[in-house]
């Protein structure tokens, strides 16, 4: 048996979405931007997945920029920012995704970074970011991500937007690992930017969007045509968008269901694990204020704990040390250094789906026991 627990890298594509997505591969296919039947048939197609994406985030349609990804998205953002809106500095955390941080630092010549305080647990210390806001009156962009994709953190955007609201700084919320997963009303938290990724939630790769709130207009970060009122030039990826209405759809007409399951199965895995082995120590926060997708375990030091990830690979099961856009990198997890985690001892990620099922919990459970070694008594 073969075990998939690494969701929050990478979702199967429902096979809903599919089936509404291979539509416009051959019969459909015209280009959105051509004036004939093809391409008016392609550009209310894509119109309306809009408006349903913006419908499910409380939203208005011209407010959703289509993009390929959450990458894109931060880069357009935060780019903009500083180009557009004459943003001076950057408040952000040691833990954002590296697609934040990295285009941040790509900007430190033209604006001043500073980073939010955490605790051990790594959240973010709201204290500090008032100190940040009002020790300043320079134009500032907020990035905080609402959760984050390695340790499950939660963050309290509803509180960041209204300290953001009270010294009049832009605020964007990374919300690639919750959009589809959490109700986002968007009328309700006053938040400038967030961005969606498909492939997150079992919808297509090389797809997703930007929220950017009413009234705020960035250049693109791309030149050529007119495509998504100027914002981002390129043939609109028409079968991606399609399937990410689709699956976004799905998610929420699911969503508490999924989400007491998934919960369901996470507790379970940690309540196994743990009882097999009691050192296990959960990296982030536990249960409260924590992603139901995601479980980060540190194991206890013992011989050939660094390959664990290795080994249950090896066994069929498919997990990760953090996020898939490092690897490759010798660098170790940004997140667990952050906590203080030490880079040389075993850590793992394991993230959920709704496809997930307690059978294979129960094999990963007996397959980590073989692994080091446990007798229970």
């Amino acid at each position: 048996m073969k075990v998939y627990l690494d969701n929050a890298a990478t979702t199967p594509l429902a096979q809903e979405v599919l089936e509404v997505m291979l539509p416009f591969f051959n019969e459909k296919f015209g280009n959105p931007s051509s004036i004939h039947q093809y391409g008016r048939e392609a550009k209310a197609a894509i119109e309306k997945a809009r408006k349903n994406i913006a419908q499910m985030l409380n939203a208005a349609p011209a407010e959703i920029c289509f993009t390929s990804g959450g990458t894109e998205s931060a880069n357009m953002i935060l780019q903009g920012a500083v180009y557009n809106l004459g943003v001076k500095r950057i408040i952000t955390s040691p833990i954002e995704h590296h697609c934040v941080l990295h285009s941040a630092q790509s900007l430190s010549e033209k604006v001043r970074i500073e980073y939010v305080e955490l605790d051990e647990k790594g959240n973010m210390r709201y204290e500090h970011l008032e100190k940040l806001l009002a020790d300043d009156t320079h134009k500032t962009l907020v990035c905080l991500m609402h959760a984050n994709n390695e340790i499950g953190n939660i963050t309290d955007i509803e509180r960041v937007g209204a300290l953001c609201s009270k010294f009049n700084a832009y605020f964007f919320s990374d919300t690639v690992q919750t959009v589809a997963h959490y109700p986002l009303d968007l009328q309700k938290i006053k938040v400038d930017f967030i961005t969606g990724s498909a492939h997150k939630f079992h919808g297509p790769k090389g797809t997703g969007f930007v929220y950017m709130r009413s009234g705020i207009l960035l250049k693109p970060i791309l030149q050529g045509g007119s495509q998504e009122r100027n914002l981002r030039a390129g043939t609109e990826n028409i079968t991606g968008i399609i399937g990410m209405e689709k699956a976004m759809s799905l998610c929420y007409s699911n969503l508490n269901e999924d989400m007491d399951y998934i919960q369901g199965l996470k507790s379970y895995l940690l309540q196994s694990i743990k009882t097999i082995m009691p050192d296990v120590a959960v990296n982030g926060n536990d249960k409260t204020e924590s992603l139901y997708t995601v479980l980060n375990l540190t194991f206890p030091p013992k011989e050939h704990a660094e390959f664990l990830i290795y080994n249950l690979d090896m066994n069929g099961i498919a997990a990760s040390t953090g996020s898939a856009c490092s690897s490759g990198s010798d660098a170790g997890s940004h997140v667990l250094k952050a906590l203080k985690i030490p880079a040389d001892i075993g850590s793992v990620r394991f993230s959920f789906s709704r496809y997930n099922t307690i059978a294979e919990l129960e094999l990963v459970t007996e397959k980590i026991k073989e692994m080091f070694s446990v007798k229970v008594e």
